[in-house]
């Protein structure tokens, strides 16, 4: 069995507020870790059938670019669901509510 590792490095200021936020894999194609201003990680926990989850960002995310990622986010959720239970009238109601969601934003695409 294949083990491949991802890692996530959080440098935090004396209150434990992120400053700065690195990752890298293996598959990547990545020379060296990359920065990142925002990261949602979710797990799913199946003994206790609850989703862990950890959102950070660091001081340098911007409102704006925080619309924006939720907006992608979101819109790859919709794909993700629909590739995972073959759905598509549920995925084309949650894209319906990313289109919703970036109009309500001001995104522009």
């Amino acid at each position: 069995m294949k083990k491949k590792n991802i890692d996530i490095s959080i440098e935090l200021d004396d209150k434990n507020v992120p400053e700065k936020i690195t990752w890298n894999a293996g598959d990547a194609g990545l020379d060296k870790p990359a920065d990142c201003r925002a990261m949602l990680l979710s797990l799913w926990d199946n003994d206790h059938k609850q989703t862990l989850k950890l959102d950070l960002w660091t001081k340098e995310m911007t409102v704006d670019e925080m619309k924006l990622f939720f907006y992608e986010t979101l819109v790859t959720m919709a794909d993700t669901f629909e590739s995972s239970t073959k759905d598509d009238r549920m995925s084309g109601d949650m894209r319906d509510f990313c289109e919703y969601f970036a109009e309500k934003m001001e995104i522009k695409k």
